[in-house]
Protein backbone atom coordinates (compact mmCIF):
# COMPACT_ATOMS: atom_id res chain seq x y z
CA UNK A 1 0.00 0.00 0.00
CA UNK A 2 2.97 2.48 1.24
CA UNK A 3 4.56 3.81 -2.03
CA UNK A 4 2.27 1.58 -4.53
CA UNK A 5 0.24 2.47 -7.41
CA UNK A 6 -2.79 2.87 -5.53
CA UNK A 7 -0.82 5.68 -3.43
CA UNK A 8 0.27 7.31 -6.81
CA UNK A 9 -2.93 7.38 -7.61
CA UNK A 10 -4.42 8.95 -4.50
CA UNK A 11 -1.59 11.70 -5.12
CA UNK A 12 -3.17 12.43 -8.46
CA UNK A 13 -6.61 13.12 -6.81
CA UNK A 14 -5.26 15.10 -4.09
CA UNK A 15 -2.71 17.58 -6.10
CA UNK A 16 -6.55 17.80 -8.16
CA UNK A 17 -8.76 18.43 -5.43
CA UNK A 18 -6.00 21.07 -3.97
CA UNK A 19 -6.10 22.90 -7.55
CA UNK A 20 -9.59 22.98 -7.64
CA UNK A 21 -10.11 24.33 -3.62
CA UNK A 22 -7.40 26.36 -3.97
CA UNK A 23 -9.29 28.97 -6.18
CA UNK A 24 -10.31 30.21 -2.31
CA UNK A 25 -7.51 31.88 -1.71
CA UNK A 26 -6.89 33.39 -5.05
CA UNK A 27 -10.37 34.36 -6.06
CA UNK A 28 -10.52 37.48 -3.99
CA UNK A 29 -7.95 39.05 -4.70
CA UNK A 30 -9.30 39.09 -8.52
CA UNK A 31 -12.72 40.10 -7.75
CA UNK A 32 -11.12 42.89 -5.01
CA UNK A 33 -11.37 46.07 -7.56
CA UNK A 34 -14.92 44.95 -8.29
CA UNK A 35 -16.19 44.44 -5.08
CA UNK A 36 -14.91 48.01 -3.92
CA UNK A 37 -16.44 49.62 -6.76
CA UNK A 38 -19.38 48.27 -6.75
CA UNK A 39 -19.99 49.01 -3.10
CA UNK A 40 -18.23 52.30 -3.36
CA UNK A 41 -15.47 51.49 -0.16
CA UNK A 42 -11.85 52.47 0.22
CA UNK A 43 -8.82 49.87 -1.26
CA UNK A 44 -7.82 49.37 2.67
CA UNK A 45 -11.40 48.12 3.53
CA UNK A 46 -11.68 46.16 0.20
CA UNK A 47 -8.53 44.40 1.49
CA UNK A 48 -10.25 43.15 4.84
CA UNK A 49 -12.06 40.46 2.77
CA UNK A 50 -9.12 39.46 1.88
CA UNK A 51 -7.09 39.56 5.46
CA UNK A 52 -10.84 37.18 6.42
CA UNK A 53 -10.23 34.57 3.98
CA UNK A 54 -6.47 33.68 4.92
CA UNK A 55 -7.13 34.05 8.72
CA UNK A 56 -10.17 31.48 8.11
CA UNK A 57 -8.34 29.66 5.63
CA UNK A 58 -5.27 29.16 9.06
CA UNK A 59 -7.41 28.26 11.21
CA UNK A 60 -9.64 25.94 9.57
CA UNK A 61 -7.07 24.18 8.49
CA UNK A 62 -6.02 22.96 12.23
CA UNK A 63 -10.14 21.90 12.94
CA UNK A 64 -9.87 19.90 9.82
CA UNK A 65 -6.93 18.44 10.41
CA UNK A 66 -8.55 17.39 13.95
CA UNK A 67 -11.31 15.87 11.75
CA UNK A 68 -9.05 14.06 9.40
CA UNK A 69 -7.02 12.28 12.40
CA UNK A 70 -10.49 10.98 13.73
CA UNK A 71 -12.47 10.48 10.49
CA UNK A 72 -10.45 10.67 7.27
CA UNK A 73 -9.72 13.02 4.61
CA UNK A 74 -13.25 12.17 2.29
CA UNK A 75 -15.70 13.60 5.35
CA UNK A 76 -13.08 16.74 5.28
CA UNK A 77 -13.18 17.09 1.50
CA UNK A 78 -16.60 16.45 1.16
CA UNK A 79 -17.55 19.71 3.64
CA UNK A 80 -15.24 21.52 1.83
CA UNK A 81 -16.57 21.60 -1.53
CA UNK A 82 -20.18 21.62 0.00
CA UNK A 83 -19.13 25.19 2.20
CA UNK A 84 -17.51 26.57 -1.15
CA UNK A 85 -20.35 25.72 -3.59
CA UNK A 86 -22.26 27.59 -0.44
CA UNK A 87 -19.67 30.56 0.32
CA UNK A 88 -19.41 31.12 -3.35
CA UNK A 89 -23.45 31.38 -3.80
CA UNK A 90 -23.97 33.64 -0.41
CA UNK A 91 -20.99 36.11 -1.67
CA UNK A 92 -22.53 36.23 -5.41
CA UNK A 93 -25.93 37.13 -3.96
CA UNK A 94 -24.98 38.94 -1.00
CA UNK A 95 -26.58 42.40 -0.34
CA UNK A 96 -23.69 43.88 1.66
CA UNK A 97 -20.06 43.72 1.80
CA UNK A 98 -19.97 42.19 5.52
CA UNK A 99 -21.66 39.49 4.04
CA UNK A 100 -19.33 38.97 1.58
CA UNK A 101 -16.41 38.97 4.16
CA UNK A 102 -18.53 36.65 5.96
CA UNK A 103 -18.59 34.20 3.00
CA UNK A 104 -15.05 34.64 2.24
CA UNK A 105 -13.92 34.18 5.98
CA UNK A 106 -15.86 31.46 7.00
CA UNK A 107 -17.52 29.17 4.67
CA UNK A 108 -14.55 29.67 1.83
CA UNK A 109 -12.11 30.10 3.77
CA UNK A 110 -12.54 28.43 7.09
CA UNK A 111 -14.42 25.71 6.11
CA UNK A 112 -14.24 25.38 2.01
CA UNK A 113 -10.75 25.42 1.09
CA UNK A 114 -9.00 24.54 3.85
CA UNK A 115 -9.23 21.28 3.69
CA UNK A 116 -7.27 21.23 0.58
CA UNK A 117 -3.99 22.23 2.10
CA UNK A 118 -2.50 21.06 5.14
CA UNK A 119 -4.83 18.08 5.91
CA UNK A 120 -4.35 16.93 2.18
CA UNK A 121 -0.75 16.96 2.71
CA UNK A 122 -1.29 15.44 5.74
CA UNK A 123 -2.94 12.54 4.23
CA UNK A 124 -0.67 12.19 1.32
CA UNK A 125 2.05 11.95 3.64
CA UNK A 126 0.82 8.89 5.23
CA UNK A 127 1.23 7.10 1.91
CA UNK A 128 4.43 7.39 1.15
CA UNK A 129 7.53 6.82 2.79
CA UNK A 130 10.71 6.09 0.43
CA UNK A 131 8.98 9.03 -2.02
CA UNK A 132 7.17 10.96 0.78
CA UNK A 133 9.20 14.13 -0.02
CA UNK A 134 8.29 14.42 -3.51
CA UNK A 135 4.91 13.45 -2.48
CA UNK A 136 4.18 16.13 -0.17
CA UNK A 137 6.18 18.48 -2.32
CA UNK A 138 3.87 17.36 -5.78
CA UNK A 139 0.32 18.03 -2.99
CA UNK A 140 1.44 20.98 -1.96
CA UNK A 141 2.19 22.31 -5.67
CA UNK A 142 -1.78 22.45 -6.07
CA UNK A 143 -1.69 25.35 -4.11
CA UNK A 144 0.60 27.38 -6.60
CA UNK A 145 -1.04 25.84 -8.99
CA UNK A 146 -4.79 27.00 -8.59
CA UNK A 147 -2.97 30.72 -7.99
CA UNK A 148 -1.87 29.96 -11.82
CA UNK A 149 -4.72 28.93 -13.28
CA UNK A 150 -7.77 30.30 -11.77
CA UNK A 151 -6.99 34.24 -12.04
CA UNK A 152 -7.16 33.38 -15.72
CA UNK A 153 -10.44 32.14 -15.49
CA UNK A 154 -12.34 34.49 -13.31
CA UNK A 155 -10.46 37.30 -15.38
CA UNK A 156 -12.91 36.31 -18.04
CA UNK A 157 -15.47 35.24 -16.36
CA UNK A 158 -15.93 38.98 -14.80
CA UNK A 159 -15.03 40.30 -17.73
CA UNK A 160 -17.63 39.12 -19.72
CA UNK A 161 -20.47 38.92 -17.04
CA UNK A 162 -19.56 40.50 -13.77
CA UNK A 163 -18.00 39.44 -10.69
CA UNK A 164 -20.84 37.91 -9.32
CA UNK A 165 -21.89 35.33 -11.98
CA UNK A 166 -18.26 34.70 -11.92
CA UNK A 167 -18.58 33.67 -8.18
CA UNK A 168 -21.78 31.99 -8.68
CA UNK A 169 -20.40 29.67 -11.70
CA UNK A 170 -17.21 28.82 -9.20
CA UNK A 171 -19.42 27.68 -6.78
CA UNK A 172 -20.95 25.55 -9.00
CA UNK A 173 -17.53 24.09 -10.40
CA UNK A 174 -16.51 23.16 -7.24
CA UNK A 175 -19.46 20.95 -6.09
CA UNK A 176 -19.53 19.24 -9.08
CA UNK A 177 -16.17 18.19 -9.18
CA UNK A 178 -14.81 18.02 -6.04
CA UNK A 179 -17.72 15.87 -4.26
CA UNK A 180 -16.89 12.52 -6.70
CA UNK A 181 -13.22 13.51 -6.25
CA UNK A 182 -13.45 13.40 -2.90
CA UNK A 183 -15.36 9.88 -2.73
CA UNK A 184 -12.35 8.49 -4.52
CA UNK A 185 -10.29 9.62 -1.24
CA UNK A 186 -12.64 7.23 0.71
CA UNK A 187 -9.69 4.37 1.57
CA UNK A 188 -8.19 4.93 5.22
CA UNK A 189 -4.19 5.33 5.35
CA UNK A 190 -2.11 2.48 5.87
CA UNK A 191 -1.16 1.44 9.37
CA UNK A 192 1.80 3.42 9.96
CA UNK A 193 4.42 1.99 12.89
CA UNK A 194 4.58 3.65 16.07
CA UNK A 195 7.49 5.17 17.49
CA UNK A 196 7.85 4.93 20.90
CA UNK A 197 9.14 7.88 23.02
CA UNK A 198 8.38 11.73 22.93
CA UNK A 199 8.70 13.24 19.91
CA UNK A 200 9.87 10.33 17.83
CA UNK A 201 9.44 9.82 14.12
CA UNK A 202 11.26 7.91 10.91
CA UNK A 203 14.50 9.55 11.45
CA UNK A 204 14.42 9.43 15.43
CA UNK A 205 13.76 12.11 18.11
CA UNK A 206 14.74 15.42 18.79
CA UNK A 207 15.71 15.67 22.71
CA UNK A 208 12.48 18.27 23.60
CA UNK A 209 9.05 17.83 24.69
CA UNK A 210 6.88 17.19 21.73
CA UNK A 211 4.85 20.50 22.51
CA UNK A 212 7.95 22.46 22.56
CA UNK A 213 9.10 21.20 19.69
CA UNK A 214 5.46 21.63 17.72
CA UNK A 215 6.22 25.18 18.97
CA UNK A 216 9.49 26.19 17.37
CA UNK A 217 7.83 24.47 14.44
CA UNK A 218 5.03 26.48 14.62
CA UNK A 219 7.33 29.79 14.94
CA UNK A 220 10.27 28.63 12.11
CA UNK A 221 6.71 28.77 9.25
CA UNK A 222 5.58 31.63 10.66
CA UNK A 223 8.88 33.75 10.46
CA UNK A 224 9.92 31.74 7.14
CA UNK A 225 6.96 33.02 5.75
CA UNK A 226 6.92 36.99 7.01
CA UNK A 227 10.16 37.31 5.32
CA UNK A 228 8.56 35.58 2.01
CA UNK A 229 6.07 37.79 1.60
CA UNK A 230 8.02 40.46 1.04
CA UNK A 231 8.71 40.02 -2.58
CA UNK A 232 5.08 37.86 -2.94
CA UNK A 233 2.79 40.34 -1.72
CA UNK A 234 4.63 43.53 -2.65
CA UNK A 235 6.36 42.99 -6.03
CA UNK A 236 3.67 44.59 -7.79
CA UNK A 237 3.50 47.73 -5.82
CA UNK A 238 7.51 47.91 -5.64
CA UNK A 239 7.71 47.81 -9.39
CA UNK A 240 4.75 50.73 -9.73
CA UNK A 241 7.11 53.02 -7.14
CA UNK A 242 10.51 52.19 -9.71
CA UNK A 243 8.55 53.52 -12.56
CA UNK A 244 8.65 49.86 -14.00
CA UNK A 245 4.46 49.76 -13.96
CA UNK A 246 1.91 47.36 -12.26
CA UNK A 247 1.98 44.85 -15.62
CA UNK A 248 5.92 44.31 -14.86
CA UNK A 249 5.17 43.81 -11.60
CA UNK A 250 2.53 41.16 -12.44
CA UNK A 251 4.57 39.74 -14.92
CA UNK A 252 7.15 38.97 -11.79
CA UNK A 253 4.74 37.61 -9.46
CA UNK A 254 3.43 34.92 -11.81
CA UNK A 255 7.31 34.05 -12.72
CA UNK A 256 7.87 33.76 -9.12
CA UNK A 257 5.11 31.20 -8.61
CA UNK A 258 5.78 29.29 -11.89
CA UNK A 259 9.31 28.83 -10.37
CA UNK A 260 7.87 27.99 -7.14
CA UNK A 261 5.87 25.33 -8.75
CA UNK A 262 9.59 23.86 -9.72
CA UNK A 263 11.05 24.25 -6.63
CA UNK A 264 8.35 22.39 -4.98
CA UNK A 265 9.12 19.82 -6.69
CA UNK A 266 12.83 19.62 -6.58
CA UNK A 267 12.59 20.08 -2.67
CA UNK A 268 11.18 16.55 -2.53
CA UNK A 269 13.41 14.85 -3.49
CA UNK A 270 16.52 16.70 -1.62
CA UNK A 271 13.74 16.07 1.37
CA UNK A 272 14.16 12.40 0.63
CA UNK A 273 17.85 12.27 0.14
CA UNK A 274 18.78 14.76 3.28
CA UNK A 275 15.74 14.96 5.18
CA UNK A 276 13.20 17.52 5.84
CA UNK A 277 15.71 19.99 8.34
CA UNK A 278 18.48 20.06 6.12
CA UNK A 279 15.92 21.28 3.27
CA UNK A 280 14.21 23.93 5.01
CA UNK A 281 17.59 25.33 5.86
CA UNK A 282 18.84 25.22 2.25
CA UNK A 283 15.81 26.85 1.21
CA UNK A 284 15.89 29.48 3.89
CA UNK A 285 19.23 30.02 3.43
CA UNK A 286 18.78 31.20 -0.55
CA UNK A 287 15.88 32.26 0.58
CA UNK A 288 18.00 35.29 2.29
CA UNK A 289 20.11 35.53 -0.52
CA UNK A 290 17.60 36.37 -2.65
CA UNK A 291 16.32 39.17 -0.62
CA UNK A 292 19.56 40.02 0.04
CA UNK A 293 19.74 40.62 -3.90
CA UNK A 294 16.48 42.40 -4.15
CA UNK A 295 18.15 44.65 -1.41
CA UNK A 296 20.88 45.67 -3.63
CA UNK A 297 19.90 45.34 -7.10
CA UNK A 298 16.40 47.40 -8.54
CA UNK A 299 16.93 47.65 -12.38
CA UNK A 300 14.26 45.92 -14.83
CA UNK A 301 15.98 42.74 -15.75
CA UNK A 302 17.56 42.31 -12.73
CA UNK A 303 14.31 42.22 -10.55
CA UNK A 304 13.17 39.33 -13.44
CA UNK A 305 16.30 37.70 -12.82
CA UNK A 306 15.81 37.71 -8.75
CA UNK A 307 12.14 36.80 -9.08
CA UNK A 308 12.85 33.60 -10.87
CA UNK A 309 15.39 32.65 -8.12
CA UNK A 310 13.20 33.83 -5.39
CA UNK A 311 10.81 31.22 -6.57
CA UNK A 312 13.54 28.54 -7.43
CA UNK A 313 14.70 29.44 -3.92
CA UNK A 314 11.60 29.55 -1.48
CA UNK A 315 9.15 27.33 -3.08
CA UNK A 316 10.39 24.10 -1.28
CA UNK A 317 10.40 25.58 2.09
CA UNK A 318 6.65 25.26 2.84
CA UNK A 319 5.90 21.00 2.44
CA UNK A 320 9.29 20.24 4.28
CA UNK A 321 7.72 21.28 7.01
CA UNK A 322 5.03 18.17 6.61
CA UNK A 323 8.61 16.16 6.01
CA UNK A 324 9.61 17.56 9.13
CA UNK A 325 6.51 16.68 11.23
CA UNK A 326 6.13 12.92 9.74
CA UNK A 327 10.03 12.19 10.35
CA UNK A 328 10.43 13.55 14.44
CA UNK A 329 6.40 12.68 15.73
CA UNK A 330 4.52 9.35 15.82
CA UNK A 331 1.84 9.12 12.62
CA UNK A 332 -0.56 9.58 15.09
CA UNK A 333 -2.58 12.87 15.11
CA UNK A 334 -0.17 13.68 12.11
CA UNK A 335 -2.87 15.82 10.17
CA UNK A 336 -3.17 18.16 13.07
CA UNK A 337 0.63 18.69 13.86
CA UNK A 338 1.13 19.16 9.98
CA UNK A 339 -2.07 21.57 9.31
CA UNK A 340 -0.90 23.20 12.81
CA UNK A 341 2.74 24.12 11.32
CA UNK A 342 1.01 25.05 7.36
CA UNK A 343 -1.22 26.90 8.82
CA UNK A 344 1.35 28.69 10.56
CA UNK A 345 3.08 29.74 7.30
CA UNK A 346 -0.26 31.07 6.05
CA UNK A 347 -0.27 33.64 9.16
CA UNK A 348 2.99 34.55 8.36
CA UNK A 349 2.19 35.37 4.66
CA UNK A 350 -0.85 37.70 6.23
CA UNK A 351 1.30 38.85 8.97
CA UNK A 352 4.63 40.08 6.60
CA UNK A 353 2.28 41.26 3.99
CA UNK A 354 1.01 43.83 6.41
CA UNK A 355 4.40 44.34 8.36
CA UNK A 356 6.25 44.58 5.16
CA UNK A 357 3.21 47.70 4.38
CA UNK A 358 3.44 49.22 7.88
CA UNK A 359 7.64 49.42 7.44
CA UNK A 360 7.24 51.40 3.84
CA UNK A 361 5.08 53.47 5.79
CA UNK A 362 7.34 54.60 8.37
CA UNK A 363 10.06 54.74 6.51
CA UNK A 364 9.26 55.71 2.88
CA UNK A 365 11.27 52.77 1.12
CA UNK A 366 10.63 48.59 0.81
CA UNK A 367 14.84 49.07 1.19
CA UNK A 368 13.97 48.22 4.96
CA UNK A 369 10.93 45.87 4.02
CA UNK A 370 13.70 43.72 2.79
CA UNK A 371 16.10 44.51 5.79
CA UNK A 372 13.23 43.58 8.09
CA UNK A 373 12.01 40.42 6.32
CA UNK A 374 15.67 39.59 6.37
CA UNK A 375 15.66 39.52 10.39
CA UNK A 376 12.75 37.14 10.42
CA UNK A 377 14.72 35.05 7.74
CA UNK A 378 17.55 34.64 10.11
CA UNK A 379 14.80 33.69 13.11
CA UNK A 380 13.59 30.67 10.97
CA UNK A 381 17.53 29.88 10.17
CA UNK A 382 18.42 29.68 13.96
CA UNK A 383 15.81 27.92 14.58
CA UNK A 384 16.34 25.26 11.94
CA UNK A 385 19.64 25.00 12.54
CA UNK A 386 19.25 24.23 16.60
CA UNK A 387 16.92 21.55 16.12
CA UNK A 388 19.16 20.03 13.54
CA UNK A 389 21.43 20.16 15.98
CA UNK A 390 19.93 18.90 18.67
CA UNK A 391 18.83 15.86 16.46
CA UNK A 392 22.56 15.18 15.59
CA UNK A 393 23.79 15.45 19.24
CA UNK A 394 20.98 12.41 19.49
CA UNK A 395 22.04 10.60 17.07
CA UNK A 396 25.19 10.44 17.88
CA UNK A 397 24.46 9.36 21.26
CA UNK A 398 21.99 6.43 20.10
CA UNK A 399 24.95 5.49 18.15
CA UNK A 400 27.41 5.49 20.98
CA UNK A 401 24.64 3.73 23.35
CA UNK A 402 24.76 0.78 21.01
CA UNK A 403 28.50 0.73 20.66
CA UNK A 404 28.71 0.60 24.62
CA UNK A 405 26.28 -1.87 25.05
CA UNK A 406 28.46 -4.44 22.86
Amino acid sequence: MIDSPKAWFRLAIALALSTIGGVGMWSIVVVLPAIQAEFAISRADAAVAYTATMLGFACGGVVMGRLVDRAGIMPAVMLGSVMLGIGYGVAALAPSFYLVVAAQGLLIGALGCSPTFGPMVADVSMWFARRRGVAVSICASGNYLAGTIWPPVLGYLMEHYGWRTAYGVVGVICLATMLPLAWLMRARPPVQPVYAGGAAGSRGRIPLPPALLQGLLVVAGLACCVAMSMPQVHIVAYCGDLGYGVARGTEMLSLMLGCGIISRVTSGFIADRIGGLPAVILGSALQGVALLLYLNFNGLSSLYVISALFGLFQGGIVPSYAVIVREYFPAKGAATRISLVLMSTVVGMALGGWLSGVVFDLTGTYAWAFIHGLGWNALNLTISITLLALAGRAGWGRIREAAESR
